[in-house]
């Protein structure tokens, strides 16, 4: 059985894709809020770290106190040796507490953009396609820490994964994004769906529904790599 803590930042975010996973192989799901308050004595009963996405930016530390405490937890889970995979705002966290940089992109990517993989891999993503199309919503990027591998890149965004060692995985793409989750997304977040090269209409990002399934088969594929890595 692997322990599992997942951090989620916004309240309409959907674990569907995480509880399935765990229900389906009898592992233990923690899923919290940072902004209610983080125990660092979870560390000691946390196999696999999960840090999901979030309206906020991962250098919001003067805006969000709790923000610092989240980092300050994920820093010790990195120097503990437990596994952590980054989902978008998680990957942007991880990037700067390991050395490099959160920061404004040029550009915002919304909708179902495609991934190509890098030359390089990592046991947790080497299965995957050379190409693949994800859900995106973010309009911050990161650069590559020190030492860390890079895995795949989008025509927006050049880091979309990268890896740091062998237990540290970030992701700036989400296959864990269920198309309720993204209705309301589009319904809250209205106003950051403006006519741009990278952000897609309500129509095709609703057209590219059918494509959550397939999304859904390459987290578990992922986390069981995960689950299975030593």
């Amino acid at each position: 059985m692997v322990k599992v803590l997942a951090f989620k930042h916004y309240d309409f975010d959907d674990p569907t894709a995480f509880e399935q996973w765990a229900e389906q192989n009898g592992h233990q799901l923690r899923i919290t809020d940072p902004a209610c308050g983080i125990n660092i004595a979870w560390l000691a009963d946390t196999d696999l770290l999960i840090i999901c996405g979030g309206p906020m930016s991962a250098y919001d530390d003067d805006k969000y106190e709790w923000l610092r405490e989240e980092k300050a937890f994920i820093r010790k889970a990195v120097e503990q040796g437990i596994k952590i995979l980054g989902i978008c705002l998680g990957a942007q966290m991880l990037a700067e507490i390991l050395g490099g940089k959160a920061y404004r992109h040029s550009v915002k990517e919304i909708g179902w953009h495609l991934i190509s993989r890098t030359e390089d891999s990592h046991p947790w993503t080497s299965w995957m396609p050379d190409q693949f199309f994800s859900f995106q919503w973010h309009g911050d990027t990161f650069e590559l820490p020190p030492g860390a591998r890079w895995l795949a890149r989008s025509e927006a965004c050049g880091h979309q994964a990268f890896a740091w060692g062998d237990r540290v995985v970030g992701l700036q793409f989400h296959l864990e994004t269920t198309p309720s989750c993204i209705e309301q997304m589009m319904d809250k977040w209205a106003d950051e769906m403006v006519d741009a090269p990278y952000i897609h209409s309500a129509e095709r990002i609703r057209a590219g529904y059918s494509r959550s399934e397939e999304s859904f088969r390459m987290l578990h594929t992922m986390l069981d790599q995960i689950a299975a890595s030593s």
